[in-house]
């Protein structure tokens, strides 16, 4: 998302990132990834459960595909981060209109599996036109 981060201030995207590690495990991430984003905390995964990201099965968690992405990011030089807390959490991305509607609800089931950039950004330049 950062090597597009001009075009999402070009279309008044504003972006959170929600984790529920706090403390060290959330400064660690701000220092590795020097996001400009907020970062909010939601240590009792309220947001999580209303977005329907619970636990991912082992399948998921470590089988190929998430292998795939590792050998991947490791060919392109990024190195292999430690994981939050809880590393059964699924997460995923959710786009949310000015008007409070959301246009994109994607629950990943695993790591390797989340929406393109480009992806997002078609459902945003579809609503700003």
């Amino acid at each position: 998302m950062r090597e597009v981060e001009a075009e999402l201030d070009a279309l008044d995207v504003a972006v959170a990132i929600v984790t529920f590690d706090a403390g060290p495990m959330a400064e660690a991430y701000v220092a590795q990834t020097g996001i400009r984003w907020p970062l909010l905390v939601d240590g009792e995964r309220e947001l999580y459960r209303a977005y329907g990201m619970l636990r991912g099965r082992a399948w998921d968690l470590y089988g190929p595909p998430t292998i795939w992405t590792y050998i991947k990011l490791l060919a392109r030089g990024r190195r292999l981060q430690k994981t939050g807390s809880d590393v059964t959490q699924l997460g995923g991305d959710v786009l949310i209109d000015p008007a409070g509607a959301v246009r994109l609800h994607h629950v990943g089931r695993g790591p390797a599996d989340r929406p393109s950039v480009q992806e997002l950004l078609a459902v945003v330049r579809g609503r700003s036109g």
